[in-house]
């Protein structure tokens, strides 16, 4: 009779066991497939951060909706479960408010827009392309192709530039010209390096600055404004170019001269060569 009873609570216990299994498997992979097609029916002009937030907010409703499932499939008696988890979430949520901290700026993150992923964004002294905008942190792809965590509560502390936020960037080169030159000569040129290259944008006007006295020439700010994806390739291009303009117009970029004076205003210090 004992023997018979035993083998009825194994073969019980294997039944229940084998049940939990299926619906473990049946749930996940349901709720894996559910938000695969999510995915695909998601309107495409939403952002990829928008996406990510109703993924995950579905992926943790169904993951929760499943564990309750599998509680009462086992028929377990929460109530010392939950008393017992009150005790422990005080201790941890005295030990944790940090993450606390995290998370409600990861809030302020998200509500506030600054940023999406896939922005290039420039934090601190660390500049990528956001990766992801997790419950806890944001990850950043530096250009050199690291991994970047910074803790959300840093990010909502930290000022931040997007660098990509807007269609169109100016692009500003410092170019120094010796003091002998023409300035409208050279104001010239350069406007016509800026017409000539057809990646700058007629609209808004390119910025031409002279800027200050320099130690050796006069330094002039070039400001062109360029398509955001263009914006290495103008630099490249424009910086090029204007070597080139410069060395055909005969226009002299500078550099540092030192003259030594043996203590008299106007008498060179005197300098024999000997062969």
């Amino acid at each position: 009779m004992n023997t018979d009873w035993s083998e009825y609570l194994n073969a019980a216990t294997f039944e229940k066991i084998l049940r939990v299994l299926i619906i473990l498997a049946v749930g996940i992979a349901t709720i894996y497939f559910i938000a695969f097609l999510l995915k695909k029916i998601l309107p495409k002009k939403w952002s990829r951060q928008r996406k990510m937030i109703i993924d995950r907010a579905f992926q943790y409703t169904g993951f929760i909706i499943l564990f309750f499932i599998l509680i009462a499939e086992l028929n377990i008696n929460l109530a010392p479960i939950f008393g017992a988890a009150g005790v422990i979430g005080l201790i941890v949520g005295i030990a944790s408010q940090t993450s606390i901290g995290n998370i409600i700026s990861g809030f302020f993150l998200v509500s506030e827009k600054s940023f999406e992923i896939g922005d290039v964004i420039r934090l601190g002294d660390k500049t990528g392309t956001v990766y992801s905008i997790d419950l806890l942190s944001i990850k950043i792809r530096t250009f050199d192709n690291l991994l970047i965590r910074i803790p959300n509560q840093t990010v909502i502390s930290t000022e931040l530039t997007n660098v990509t936020r807007f269609p169109i960037r100016r692009m500003d080169v410092l170019v120094s010209v010796a003091y002998k030159e023409d300035l409208e000569r050279v104001k010239t040129i350069l406007e016509n390096v800026v017409k000539e290259n057809p990646l700058c944008l007629d609209e808004p006007e390119p910025v031409i600055i002279f800027q200050s006295f320099g130690a050796s020439g006069i330094d002039i700010q070039l400001g062109v404004w360029t398509e955001r994806v263009n914006y290495l390739n103008v630099k490249n291009s424009v910086f090029r170019e204007i070597k080139e303009a410069f060395d055909k117009e005969g226009i002299e970029i500078p550099f540092p001269h030192i003259s030594l004076y043996s203590g008299e205003a106007t008498k060179p210090f005197p300098v024999n060569l000997k062969k």
